[in-house]
């Protein structure tokens, strides 16, 4: 098993640095975690190649998931609904808003 920090920015800028780091690690086996706990700000863009990436490594058969997540990440995965996809908890809380850094 290893584990992958994905930092603190995961902004739109970041998104081609964040595709080629987790492209090498797609036929990776065994388990392989993400650590999203300094995520302060995420883009759409990367939350989509996020879930890319576990898409392909779950039909590889190759086991993905998370050793921690900041609230931002979280907020962020539950406002596009794609938190099943990643394999977190769903929460049923829609009154909480992220801030559009915008």
């Amino acid at each position: 098993m290893s584990t992958l920090s994905l930092g603190e920015d995961l902004g739109i800028e970041t998104s081609a640095d964040l595709k080629q780091r987790l492209a090498g690690l797609l036929a990776q086996e065994g388990e392989l975690l993400l650590d999203a706990g300094q995520v302060r700000r995420i883009h759409t863009a990367s939350v989509q190649l996020l879930c890319a990436f576990f898409a392909a490594r779950r039909g590889a058969g190759h086991a993905t998931g998370f050793d921690g997540c900041s609230d931002t990440f979280k907020d962020a995965a539950r406002l596009l609904g794609v938190s099943s996809v990643l394999g977190l908890p769903a929460s049923n809380d829609n009154l909480k808003s992220v801030e559009n850094a915008a």
